[in-house]
């Protein structure tokens, strides 16, 4: 029986139910709670926010995790103009380092969900199943800042990963003084918007379909994480997203990308969602051929029929 991909699609293009948007809500709650009960962080200049997949409504079923930030404002990274010092911005040393930030939100998470409940990761702190009904990876971000020679800059998240290096990111705009340049969940939003709700729709779309073809072992699937479906398609025009039903949708979008990403000049352009990073360059876990391999192998399995 020929399997009907349009009726699929409709499935896997709604989005999160009630219950899921309720997880993210308690997940942050709790991270709260347990940053309020610890004498260490308590007084700190601290910002609790969700963000990745469940936070920006792209998660499906297979995205168990819910990913919480914890900003730390009292110290920051910065990048400087060329010709330009530290003494140039009146900037000095920080007192509150990153490993210690990092060991103290571990043990405010361990003694407030129990220390059964926690695994620190190398870039974040897993909590898992527990009394609280709480399972979310909680990473410690400090500030980062892009300084430009009249002063202003621009900011970000940095994030340092226990094995060494620096990851830097660009979640949405957190404080009050952030530059009104948007970032990751402002142009998911918009997006979202300017193509009917289309956009997040082909995400989960792609989404369960890299999983089922993962599961079906076809090799082009495994590499290719969600933060980079989501990429990809953000990027796609809008006119992508025109019509009624979502399978001229999602070809259009795939042909879109295998055309764009076969172009070494055109995928130079390519940005994250944020539109800062660049989407494939050499600071990027993934290849180019990885992509555009799972492009292909995703249009042989649910397009060509």
């Amino acid at each position: 029986m020929t399997r009907n991909w349009e009726n699929e699609f409709s499935q896997w293009s709604r989005p999160p139910r009630k219950t899921e948007n309720e997880r993210c809500e308690n997940a942050v709650k709790a991270v709260r709670n347990a940053i309020s009960k610890s004498d260490k962080l308590k007084n700190r200049s601290l910002t609790v926010f969700p963000h990745g997949s469940y936070h920006n409504r792209v998660n499906v079923r297979q995205d168990s995790d819910v990913d919480i930030g914890v900003l730390c404002d009292e110290s920051f990274f910065c990048f400087l103009p060329e010709g330009t010092t530290d003494k140039t911005f009146g900037l000095v040393p920080a007192t509150y380092g990153s490993t210690q930030f990092k060991n103290e939100l571990e043990e405010a998470l361990a003694e407030h969900f129990g220390f059964g409940a926690i695994h620190r990761g190398n870039k974040a702190i897993d909590v898992r199943e527990n009394s609280y009904h709480v399972e979310a990876d909680v990473a410690p971000f400090f500030e980062c800042r892009h300084y430009h020679n009249d002063g202003i800059y621009r900011r970000g998240v940095a994030l340092l990963p226990d094995n060494g290096g620096r990851i830097h990111n660009y979640p949405e705009r957190l404080l009050d003084s952030w530059p009104e340049t948007p970032q990751h969940f402002e142009n998911g939003v918009s997006k979202n918007k300017k193509t009917d709700r289309s956009y997040k729709g082909v995400v989960r779309i792609l989404k369960k379909l890299r999983n089922e073809m993962d599961e079906a072992s076809i090799a082009a699937a495994k590499p290719i994480p969600g933060f980079l479906i989501e990429c990809m398609i953000w990027n796609a025009p809008n006119k992508c997203f025109k019509g009624n039903t979502w399978d001229p949708k999602v070809q259009e979008v795939l042909i879109h990308l295998a055309t764009s990403i076969k172009d070494a000049a055109i995928c130079e352009s390519l940005k994250e969602v944020n539109n800062i990073k660049p989407l494939f360059d050499s600071t990027q876990p993934w290849k180019r051929q990885e992509a555009l391999a799972f492009i292909y192998a995703a249009w042989n399995y649910a397009i060509v029929r």
